[in-house]
């Protein structure tokens, strides 16, 4: 289990993560997710020790990071990728780690064999692929056979079967009992894999929740409604913060900011039949799009215009 509670980080005048809170419980694939500058990173960073929170504490199986005997044993993580010496073998990138905490080389073979990197084992890791370095560095996360294992971008460079192998490689840890993290900026391979999600932006908890829920409560902001009062029906539910869109079907309204309990009980309230109350199902991609736009730090309007892009637009 990973518990963070109440962490903050500052770099200068910028506060990277601000007073968080969340656990990740063992059994399920916990998604990690926000938008760029949103914190993650230095989240995951100030989990195994690699920066120091200003404010508050992170746990690991009720224990720092730093105060495990064999951190190895107990936590695995790939936060990147192609931190590997060059000149070695993959082989001899796990042999250096495994003598660290005394991990017996037969566990090298075994997570080598799981990862498909055995046929190339003697080959120097800097002349891998992208695909094949993710997957030397997931080995690497595995050697201790951990129960806490935490993926910054596991799918990164991973070609179709290699994606389908980390989808059954993480729900299979987790089938096992084992605490399983992590991070990716691919919200449909989230939605094929995690069972929960912690949503940050700016630093900040934006929602701590399963994927089911996420998406229903995205799909509750848009109502399509049918009835042969339309137009009476709208006046009834104009209200602050409440959009109704019309289209071709003059008996169908769209809209957005209420409930379609709401909706139903404005429109008996006020003796106009209703004859369909649909919410729109909108997918975890853009869920987590209305979730975090108020939490977007880097956005194409703050990139400067080429002088193409500039003729483009003035057109």
């Amino acid at each position: 289990m990973i518990t963070v509670e109440h962490i903050t980080k500052t770099y200068g005048e910028t506060t990277a993560v601000d007073d968080l809170s969340f656990t990740v419980e063992p059994g399920v694939v916990t998604g990690f997710l926000g938008p760029n500058g949103s914190g993650k990173s230095t989240t995951m960073r100030m989990i195994v020790g690699l920066d120091r929170p200003d404010a508050g504490q992170v746990l690991i199986d009720n224990t720092a990071y730093v105060d495990h005997v064999a951190p190895l044993h107990t936590v695995g993580a790939l936060l990147e990728a192609r931190a590997i010496h060059p000149g070695r073998s993959a082989y001899q990138h796990l042999h250096a780690l495994a003598a660290t905490t005394g991990i017996p080389r037969r566990r090298i073979d075994e997570v080598l064999d799981l990862v498909g990197l055995s046929s190339v084992a003697r080959k120097r890791a800097g002349a891998f692929s992208l695909g094949m370095g993710q997957r030397l560095g997931i080995a690497a996360a595995l050697l201790g056979d951990p129960d806490v294992v935490i993926l910054d971008e596991p799918v990164n460079g991973l070609d179709p079967e290699g994606i389908r192998w980390i989808r059954n490689l993480l729900k299979s840890l987790a089938d096992d009992g084992r605490t399983v993290f992590i991070s990716s900026h691919l919200i449909s391979e989230v939605a094929l894999v995690a069972d929960h999600l912690v949503v940050i932006g700016r630093g900040r908890l934006i929602a701590d929740t399963s994927v089911a829920d996420m998406q229903r409560a995205a799909s509750g902001l848009t109502v399509q409604v049918r009835s042969p009062r339309a137009r009476d029906l709208a006046r009834t539910l104009a209200d602050e913060g409440v959009t109704i869109e019309t289209g071709a079907d003059p008996d169908q309204l769209d809209v957005t900011g209420l409930l379609a309990s709401v909706i139903g009980d404005r429109a008996f309230a006020a003796g106009l039949p209703v004859h369909a109350l649909i919410p729109t199902e909108v997918s975890l991609e853009e869920a987590f799009m209305r979730m975090t736009h108020d939490s977007v730090e880097y956005g194409p309007a703050d990139l400067p215009a080429s002088p193409q892009t500039e003729k483009v637009l003035s057109r």
